[in-house]
């Protein structure tokens, strides 16, 4: 009987996408089982890629809008995507909101917008993932999907919300621009210039991580250093990101200090919840249900996902984790198959499966990503043969 194989790895961070890393594993498991059904499911998590992956799955139109970049002066030619309310019923998303709109945010206030010379978490901004949401609150959609993922950003979404309206202003009574290096200045939220559509859209947070908003496993100490941030820079944004919560609080009625996932982005998942009144879903789970993944699973043989780099985040809901998670459910093993594996990491009874054939350099590794995966996979398949034949 043939074996039945889903594929549904994420990106590999650098050199391949979803698509490539999916086609790659493919390959390798065709030249030891040339004769197994595979089915491909290109993954993302909120971060990049998942307007592509849903856009693929649903046919929603990608438009383009420029917009602020994350660094201050900067202008982005950011994609989203917008999905009728007729596909919205066949993708799964329809429930009377009307049309949907799918934003990453990281098209706008992305990481890789980012030169690494340039990385400062205290004035990079998410004014632009906000532009974003006004051009789509523009087209008449009625529910708002945003990814939060892949951000150079930690201003706690002041700048998203400056977009919409929100106005921060210091003890003195003047305003503050939406970023890092304001965060500890702000005392008050003025919501008399909001933009009134906001409340008439249904918002929902996509969500690669389900780190809090501050603390030890916040938005400011996990991510901050990857984004440039000093020690010092790291504390006093970390306070800074503790001053608006509280404020949220107070002001807005919404508690989301110890929220899981309101530390993505930077804290964008703490405004989009508190400014928006947004939900926060696992972006992987999201995509998968969205792309028929999650239905598709019961019955398989065997799900293989992966991603470049497997490491302590991996497991704070990044798409190898909720793959996995969702293979376990559906009572069907799961390997995941990585380009490099820290060795202080375990996967929860998940196997993890290198395919980094021995010591190689990183650009090394980056550059032979697909012949590594397509070798590495074809070897894993060898030893799962010889395993069942034992």
């Amino acid at each position: 009987m043939c074996m039945r194989i889903i594929i549904a790895p994420d990106k590999f961070k650098g050199s391949l996408s979803a698509v490539e890393a999916a086609g790659a594993m493919a390959e390798g498991i065709r030249l030891v089982e040339p004769g197994a059904v595979l089915e491909l499911f290109p993954m993302a998590d909120g971060g990049e890629g998942t307007v592509e992956a849903i856009a693929a799955a649903t046919g929603a139109e990608i438009r383009r809008k420029k917009v602020h970049g994350p660094l201050p002066g900067q202008v982005v030619l950011a994609s989203w995507a917008f999905l009728p309310a007729q596909n919205g019923s066949v993708a799964g998303l329809a429930d009377g909101a009307g049309h949907t709109a799918l934003i990453e945010m990281a098209q706008a206030s992305g990481f890789s917008l980012v030169p690494e010379s340039d990385r400062d978490p205290m004035l990079t901004t998410t004014r632009g993932a906000g532009e974003l949401v006004l051009e789509a609150l523009g087209a008449g959609c009625g529910r708002i999907i945003v990814g939060i993922g892949g951000s150079a950003t930690v201003d706690g979404g002041t700048g998203l919300a400056e977009a919409l309206g929100y106005r921060f202003l210091d003890e003195r009574g003047r305003e503050v621009p939406g970023q890092g290096s304001s965060l500890s200045l702000i005392r008050t939220i003025d919501t008399s210039g909001r933009d009134p559509r906001i409340q008439e859209a249904r918002f929902l947070v996509a969500s690669d991580v389900d780190s809090p908003l501050t603390g030890p496993q916040g938005a400011a100490r996990v991510f901050g250093p990857q984004k440039g941030a000093t020690p010092e820079q790291v504390e006093e944004l970390d306070r800074g990101l503790e001053n608006l919560g509280h404020l949220m609080r107070d002001t807005l009625g919404v508690d989301v200090l110890e929220l899981p996932g309101a530390g993505g982005a930077g804290g964008l998942g703490a405004a989009l919840v508190a400014f928006c009144g947004a939900t926060v879903s696992s972006g992987a789970r999201l995509v998968a249900e969205v792309t028929g993944l999650a239905s598709r699973i019961e019955g398989a043989d065997l799900v293989l996902t992966g991603e470049g780099s497997y490491d302590s985040q991996t497991a704070r809901g990044k798409t190898p984790a909720a793959v996995a998670a969702m293979a376990a459910e559906a009572g069907v093993p799961a390997i995941i198959v990585a380009g490099s594996v820290a060795d202080d990491q375990e996967a929860g009874g998940v196997p993890v499966f290198c395919v980094t054939p021995g010591p190689v350099s990183l650009e090394d590794a980056m550059r032979s990503a697909r012949s590594f995966v397509v070798s590495g996979t074809a070897r894993l398949m060898r030893l799962l043969g010889a395993v069942t034949r034992g």
